[in-house]
C-alpha cells in the first residue's frame, strides 16, 4: 500500500438528540479517500465517511471530550496501518482479514494502556475502521467500472461464503458455493420509504415548545414534520428504565401517527432494559388498551444491553409477540448467530459497523430467516450514499431510517445540489435515481465541498481534487487474492 489521508469534518446538530443518558449536539465525520492499485498497475479512488457518534458507540461516564478523542487516535492510528496493510484482494477479503489481524490488535494495545475508562469497546473501533473499509468498496468498484453491490459475487470473490461463516447448529443452510450476492435484492431499489426518529426530546404539541427550538424553514413538532415530508413510518426513542413514561410516550406518538396517516412504528427501547418483562408489559397493555396503535408497531429494535455475551437473556417471550431486531449487539455475524440462538428475529444492519460487517451479517441472517432492516447513525454527507444503497439492494422489513434532514439538515447542502433525493423525504420516501456510476455513485467530482486540511497523512499524495489533496491506498484488486 502507497498511502491513505484522513479528515476530519464537524458538524453541529440543529437540534440535540438523545442517546441513552447522553444528549448529541455535535459531532465529527471522518470522511477517507483511497487509490487501490491491482497487479497491473491500473488504479482508481474511493472515498468512504462516517460520523464518530461517540454518546452510541460508547456509553459510558468517562467526559464526552476524551473518549472523543480516543475516537479522532484510533482513526489516525487506522489510516497508518491501513496505508502499511500490503494485503490484496476483494474489500470483503482484504476488510475481513484487517479487522482480524489488525483492528483487534489494536483495540487490544489501547486496552492494555492508560486509564482503564478510555479503553474503546470494539463497536467504537468497527466505527473508527468503517469509513477506510467503505472506501475500498468504493475505488473496488470504480476500478471494474461496477457499481460496488454488483462485486459481491464467484467472479470477484476468491472464496464462498463457507469461508467465513457458520450455519446454525439445527439449521439446514449451507455455504459452500454461495456468495453474499446470491441474498442480495434482484434489483437496487429506486425509491424508498423512509423512518423518522422521534426522538425523546423531540416536542409533539405547543405544550412542549420551550423556546429554545430553532427558527428555520424546517419544522419542529412531529406533526409538521409528518405533513412537510408526508411521512409513513416513524421510530420512537424510549427510556428502557420508565415504563409509564414509555407507555405514554408510545400512546401519545401512536395517537398523532393515527390521526396523521402514520402506517408503521417502531419502538426503540436505547439498550437499558434488562427484562423482557418490562417491555411485555407494555406491549400487552398497549394491545388492550389501544389496539390500532399495538398493530401498527412493526418490530422492536434492540432493548436490551449492548453486550450480548455478558448479557444472555432469552428473548423468545418477547419475540413472540413482535419481530425483534439486534442492533447495537449486532457486532458482527458470530453475535448475529448468538442472537438467533437467544431467541432474536431479526437484524438492524448499519454500515458504520463497516461495510463488510454488514454484508458477513446479512448473508448469514438471511437464508436463517431472519428479519432485516438498515439503520441510520444520523448520516450527513457521504456516508448517506453506502447506508442507503445497502438498504435499496437488500429486502428489508420496510424501507430505511433515515434522519440526518432531522438533525443536520444544512450539513449536506453541497451534496443535496447532486443528490436532492438522498437528502430530503418526500411523499415519504427518498429517491436514490442520482446515484449512479461505478463504486458506489457518489459522483465525487461534481461534488464541489472543499475539505480541510488532511488529519492523518501517508505515503504518496495525488494531485488536489477540487480543493482536496486525495491519497492512495494501495491493495490489490485482481479478481482472485494468491
Amino acid at each position: 500500500m502507497v498511502g491513505v489521508q484522513l479528515y476530519f469534518l464537524p458538524v453541529h446538530t440543529r437540534t440535540p438528540l438523545k442517546f441513552g443518558s447522553e444528549t448529541l449536539t455535535s459531532v465529527t465525520c471522518a470522511r477517507v479517500c483511497v487509490t487501490v492499485s491491482d497487479r497491473l498497475g491500473r488504479t482508481a479512488q474511493g472515498w468512504g465517511e462516517t460520523p464518530l457518534s461517540v454518546e452510541w458507540v460508547w456509553p459510558s461516564a468517562a467526559p464526552y471530550s476524551e473518549r472523543h478523542k480516543v475516537l479522532l487516535d484510533l482513526c489516525r492510528d487506522l489510516a497508518r496501518r491501513w496505508a502499511d496493510y500490503d494485503v490484496f484482494g476483494h474489500p470483503l477479503e482484504v476488510g475481513h482479514s484487517f479487522q482480524r489481524d489488525v483492528l483487534q490488535a489494536e483495540l487490544e494495545k489501547s486496552r492494555t494502556a492508560g486509564d482503564e475508562r478510555l479503553r474503546a469497546p470494539l463497536l467504537a473501533g468497527l466505527l473508527c475502521c468503517s469509513p477506510f473499509d467503505i472506501a475500498l468498496y468504493d475505488a473496488y468498484g470504480k476500478l471494474h467500472d461496477r457499481p460496488v453491490f454488483g462485486t459481491l459475487d464467484k467472479e470477484h470473490l476468491s472464496y464462498d461464503l463457507s469461508h467465513y461463516l457458520r450455519p446454525a447448529a439445527d439449521a439446514s443452510v449451507d455455504f459452500r458455493n454461495r456468495f453474499p450476492g446470491d441474498y442480495l435484492a434482484a434489483k437496487r431499489r429506486e425509491s424508498l420509504p423512509a423512518w423518522h426518529l422521534v426522538g425523546g426530546l423531540d416536542p409533539l404539541s405547543e405544550g412542549d415548545l420551550n423556546g429554545n427550538q430553532p427558527k428555520d424553514q424546517h419544522p419542529v413538532l412531529l406533526g409538521d414534520w409528518i405533513r412537510r415530508d408526508g411521512l409513513r413510518c416513524l421510530k420512537i426513542k424510549l427510556r428502557g428504565i420508565d415504563s409509564e413514561w414509555d407507555y405514554q410516550r408510545l400512546l401519545n406518538v401512536g395517537t398523532l401517527a393515527q390521526k396523521t396517516g402514520v402506517t408503521h412504528l417502531t419502538a426503540d427501547f436505547n439498550c437499558t432494559v434488562t427484562d423482557p418483562t418490562y417491555v411485555i408489559d407494555i406491549l400487552d397493555r398497549l394491545e388492550r388498551d389501544a389496539p390500532d396503535i399495538h398493530k401498527s408497531i412493526l418490530y422492536i429494535e434492540q432493548p436490551f444491553p449492548y453486550d450480548l455475551e455478558n448479557n444472555r437473556i432469552d428473548v423468545r417471550e418477547l419475540a413472540r409477540l413482535k419481530p425483534l431486531l439486534m442492533d447495537e449487539s449486532a457486532h458482527n455475524w458470530e453475535l448475529v448467530r448468538l442472537g438467533a440462538s437467544l431467541g432474536w428475529t431479526g437484524v438492524a444492519l448499519k454500515t458504520c459497523k463497516t461495510l463488510t460487517g454488514a454484508l458477513l451479517s446479512h448473508s448469514w441472517a438471511r437464508p436463517h430467516g431472519m428479519d432485516l432492516m438498515v439503520q441510520d447513525l444520523t448520516n450527513p454527507m457521504l456516508a448517506q450514499i453506502p447506508h442507503l444503497l445497502l438498504a435499496a439492494n437488500i429486502d428489508t422489513l420496510l424501507g430505511v431510517e433515515t434522519n440526518s434532514m432531522q438533525f443536520y439538515p444544512s450539513a449536506s447542502e453541497i451534496e443535496a445540489k447532486i443528490h436532492p433525493g438522498v437528502y430530503q423525504r418526500r411523499d415519504g420516501r427518498v429517491d436514490l435515481s442520482t446515484i449512479r456510476g461505478p463504486g458506489f455513485g457518489y459522483r465525487i467530482d461534481e461534488i464541489a465541498r472543499q475539505l480541510p486540511e488532511p488529519a492523518a497523512s501517508f505515503g504518496k499524495v495525488a494531485e488536489p481534487l477540487r480543493g482536496a489533496p486525495p491519497p492512495h491506498i494501495r491493495a490489490r484488486s485482481d479478481v482472485k487474492t494468491q
